[in-house]
């Protein structure tokens, strides 16, 4: 039998896209760093707009996109947290026409998995609370992550899946540690 017990902390990231390159490290990333440590990798930066156009009406385009993972271990819990605050600083960033600067998507990473939070309700996602789904957008086997069927386009890519990899490293030596 199976006896209740908390989940190991986990670490967190986030993808930041954005249609001034640059701007969450001018603008933004002190908000984070205070709950989540200094910025401990940066992952690839690329040209989101060469997978997909969803946000290019309201952003523009050229859109940029990148990933930031943060030191500091926190309860999985916390990604509700994250998700708010993520939402609120992208509302007060942007622009007079209400129009997001930039969209930032809050996720936690383990050594089985990649997950994100999302305001949207769909078939593979599970409610977590507080009107926030969470999604398991890789999972670890054989070595690698891998994806599922419904993995974005982004997360799919060698240099993302390598990067996640890396990540997945560091976390496991800090996991160690902190055991």
């Amino acid at each position: 039998m199976s006896h209740p017990r908390e989940p190991d902390p986990v670490l967190f990231f986030l993808g930041v896209t954005e249609k001034e390159r640059g701007f969450f490290l001018r603008e933004i990333r002190d908000f984070f760093e205070e709950e989540l440590g200094m910025i401990a990798f940066e992952g690839p930066y690329f040209n989101f707009s060469e997978f997909t156009d969803y946000y290019e009406e309201e952003m523009g385009k050229p859109l940029w996109k990148g990933f930031y993972v943060f030191e500091k271990l926190r309860k999985p819990e916390f990604l509700l947290d994250l998700k708010y605050l993520s939402y609120e600083i992208e509302r007060k960033t942007s622009t007079s026409e209400g129009k997001r600067r930039v969209n930032l998507d809050p996720g936690y990473i383990t050594l089985s998995k990649i997950v994100l939070a999302t305001f949207k309700d769909y078939s593979h996602r599970i409610y977590l609370g507080r009107s926030i789904f969470g999604e398991v957008t890789l999972f670890y086997k054989e070595g690698t992550f891998q994806c599922f069927p419904w993995t974005y386009p982004d997360y799919r890519t060698k240099e993302v899946i390598d990067f996640f990899n890396k990540v997945r490293n560091y976390y496991k030596e800090k996991l160690r540690a902190y055991r």
